[in-house]
């Protein structure tokens, strides 16, 4: 039996075995909005986790944002020092093209780990701040009581 016998016969096998069907994003029958931010079975499931957000963010200013760094200047005196060994050789041209692409490179990184860090940092604050409102607003609301008449 050659490929296309047996890719013919994966197919058929296939195409008999699976539906085909279309699924809509839409609310449910129930009234309950999608999936989105919901477990199993309607309840609210979102949470955040600021400490671990602030600590991520830390994690990249402290540590890899400046291992990055020290990297990129070990890489660059090496390439250096080896553009200076193949002075006058086509080699020579070649290294710099790689240490211009290298600094390029590292730039790019760096600032992605500094937006990273931001926006670590943006969201932990954002959500913290969220709670804060939210728990003000619910403080705020007091159930009335027939006793309050009196």
């Amino acid at each position: 039996m050659g490929f296309d016998e047996d890719w013919a016969g994966i197919r058929s096998g296939t195409t008999a075995q699976d539906p085909v069907g279309t699924r809509l994003n839409q609310l449910d029958g129930g009234g309950g909005g999608g999936g989105g931010g919901a477990a199993p079975g309607g309840a609210p499931n979102l949470a955040t986790a600021p400490a671990k957000k602030k600590a991520a963010a830390n994690t990249i200013e402290n540590e890899l944002e400046p291992d990055t760094a020290k990297a990129a200047k070990w890489a660059d005196a090496a390439t250096t020092a080896a553009v200076g060994g193949f002075e006058g050789w086509a080699t020579a041209a070649g290294l710099k093209t790689v240490e211009t692409t290298w600094d390029n490179q590292v730039k790019n990184l760096l600032a992605r780990l500094a937006s990273e860090k931001t926006a670590l940092r943006g969201a932990a604050l954002s959500f913290g701040q969220q709670e804060i409102d939210t728990r003000a607003r619910i403080a705020g609301v007091r159930p009335s009581s027939r006793i309050e008449q009196y």
